[in-house]
């Protein structure tokens, strides 16, 4: 029996398009062990009727994936989820699960692969960085792909004073979705633009200089054009600011909207709530940390 605990996360972070990540201390946690013959996938939590429980499931894709590179043949796997993270809203379901496969699947055949071999094979099914590799070493990540294969990432710290609000809509809205309403190209001005913007992000983090933030996340890349795909985003984005918010930007590919609060902020739950509670969609707020330990084993 294997079992593994991984976290949510959050990417973009508004300017940071494919490369800014976060864990979230909101967890899936996966147990597998080796069965005697067929596959067994039952699901726990929440968003189940939108998890496969065949071939096709995630974390056990992504556990093939290392039983083909280490050559492990097991007879059967029978897999158990307990699912917390939302799904398809942008807080890194898919992340987790790839995680949890490739974690489980290396501890069943043996710990064979170590760490950065475990992200390169989870970056390959995602297709990008930024979510599997805070998934795996939690904190704050800033992921690149050098020579165009190998994952590189660096992890920063982040400032404990903040917290995160998770504004979760009622609202299913696949990556595939989001990513096709996306330029094919973008002028040499948002490009200059974007580049700013995360350069001001990470500095104003490193500095603790926090009244930057507001302007660090701001994004001519993606946030835009995603911003038609989510009824009432430019309100709410406006009204957390009202109310003190840091920060506001759109959880990866969405649905999910995230607003950076003061520790200090104790008000700004129940106004969101108050404010959300007149928009079309229904919300969830959730009010969590950075993860900082990422997935763990047990």
């Amino acid at each position: 029996m294997a079992k593994v605990k991984v976290p949510a996360t959050t990417a973009n972070l508004g300017p940071g398009f494919d490369c800014m990540g976060m864990a979230l201390e909101l967890y899936n946690t996966v147990e597998a062990e080796i069965i005697p013959g067929g596959l067994e996938i039952t699901n726990y939590g929440r968003d189940t009727e939108l998890i496969e429980t065949d071939s096709s499931n995630l974390v056990y894709r992504a556990m093939t994936k290392v039983f083909n590179r280490t050559n492990f043949h097991p007879t059967g796997i029978r897999i158990k989820a307990y699912n917390e993270i939302p799904v398809a809203r942008g807080l890194g379901s898919s992340a987790a699960s790839t995680a949890a496969g490739l974690l489980l699947g290396n501890q069943l055949s043996g710990n064979r692969l170590d760490i950065d071999t475990l992200i390169e094979l989870g970056t390959e099914m995602e297709g990008h960085p930024d979510n599997i590799v805070p998934a795996v070493i939690g904190g704050m990540t800033i992921s690149y792909l050098q020579d165009g294969q190998k994952v590189r990432y660096l992890r920063m710290g982040f400032p404990d004073k903040l917290r995160l609000v998770l504004m979760v809509p009622d609202y299913v809205l696949p990556t595939r979705e989001a990513r096709e309403v996306l330029p094919k190209s973008v002028e040499l001005k948002d490009a200059v633009f974007n580049v700013s913007r995360a350069a001001l992000m990470v500095a104003s983090l490193m500095s603790r200089e926090l009244e930057h933030l507001q302007f660090a996340v701001q994004d001519k890349l993606h946030q835009p054009y995603r911003e038609k795909l989510i009824p009432g985003m430019k309100d709410i984005f406006e009204t957390s600011y009202k109310w003190g918010a840091r920060a506001v930007f759109l959880s990866g590919a969405g649905s999910t909207l995230i607003a950076l609060i003061d520790e200090d902020n104790r008000n700004f739950i129940d106004r969101i709530r108050t404010s959300l509670a007149k928009q079309v969609l229904k919300w969830e707020l959730n009010c969590v940390n950075v993860s900082k330990q990422g997935a763990a084993c047990f």
